[in-house]
């Protein structure tokens, strides 16, 4: 019975102790640097997105924040490294709409289900639905019409096997019922060439990528994803508009932190993260050169969206028959 009462007093002691720590972690921080993990190399979307928001973020957090550039496979080599940092809340990860399709394509050193928990979803970056100026149509409805008369003629390109335009193509085909044929190119630059060129028929690209061919007109804009209308195409209807509704996502971008990080920390980084979005500097660079919309969310929120994307593009990738790939 003592034994029983001695153990039960340490475990009592220990429990508190661990909550005076996780409590004067949370009351101190930040009191050092915090680092933003960007999966991608510089120049990259997600850089862009990164570096647009690190000055509000420091501002807000009286801490300087670095962005750490880690690329590689996909964003697992970025994802892998900050799942397994200390959960303190000093290494965030950026997570993007690609991080929902890691898990479809290859063998991962990390659960992104179990190993991380998320901040806040940060932004939105609309994607554009391109044709060849050539091309005889005018809408989505016109190029649905277009590939059911001709199939197995037309083309659609993307960066890569796996890719979000190698998937949303995969939605095209199946919500539309059209017989369209992939062409995988080693990344967005090759892939848009090809359809500026004529080479290929179609494809769903990256505002910053494309916007400035939309602009002189070397691409020809059929719809674009997001909820309304980009203000920059007025004239251009959303894909939900076009009747493909499944193709309506942005490319998203959430802030991530290891799993056992605590509440508090979180709940100061969201809060940070809220002060620095809604400065009107970190808008006007967000929406810039980065092509993206400032958005926020509870952290509850940001895990509900999160756990949505992983299982719409798990299933559309299995659909597609992707496996996952043994990492080399």
């Amino acid at each position: 019975m003592h034994r029983q009462r001695f153990l039960a007093v340490v475990a009592t002691a220990a429990t508190l102790g661990f909550g005076l720590a996780s409590g004067s972690l949370a009351q101190n921080f930040p009191s050092r640097p915090v680092t933003l993990v960007s999966p991608f190399p510089a120049g990259s979307g997600s850089d862009l997105t990164a570096r647009a928001v690190w000055p509000g973020l420091s501002e807000a957090l009286g801490q300087p924040v670095v962005v750490d550039n880690r690329p590689g496979a996909g964003g697992a080599i970025g994802a892998q490294y900050v799942a397994r940092a200390k959960p303190d809340g000093y290494t965030l990860f950026l997570a993007s709409l690609s991080f929902s399709v890691l898990p479809s394509l290859m063998e991962l050193g990390f659960d992104p289900r179990k190993d991380f928990e998320a901040v806040t979803l940060m932004g939105l970056q609309r994607m554009a639905f391109v044709v060849p100026t050539a091309l005889p149509v005018k809408s989505m409805a016109e190029l649905a019409a277009m590939a059911k008369a001709q199939p197995g003629k037309l083309n659609y390109a993307s960066a890569g096997v796996g890719s979000i335009g190698h998937l949303t193509g995969e939605l095209l085909k199946n919500e539309g019922s059209l017989d369209i044929v992939h062409v995988p190119f080693k990344g967005t630059p090759e892939a848009l060439t090809a359809i500026m060129t004529g080479e290929v028929q179609m494809g769903l690209i990256a505002m910053p990528a494309v916007a400035p061919q939309i602009k002189a007109g070397k691409v020809k804009v059929l719809a674009v994803t997001g909820k309304d209308r980009d203000p920059a195409l007025p004239d251009a209807p959303t894909m939900v508009e076009s009747g493909f509704p499944s193709l309506s996502d942005s490319v998203w971008y959430e802030v991530l932190v290891p799993t056992g990080t605590p509440k508090d920390v979180i709940d100061k980084l969201n809060a940070a993260f809220r002060q620095a979005l809604a400065k009107p500097e970190t808008v006007a660079r967000l929406e810039g050169p980065a092509k993206t919309t400032p958005t926020v969310s509870s952290p509850e929120e940001a895990t509900t969206y999160l756990r949505s994307q992983l299982d719409k593009w798990s299933g559309v990738a299995k659909k597609a028959g992707l496996e996952p790939q043994r990492a080399k």
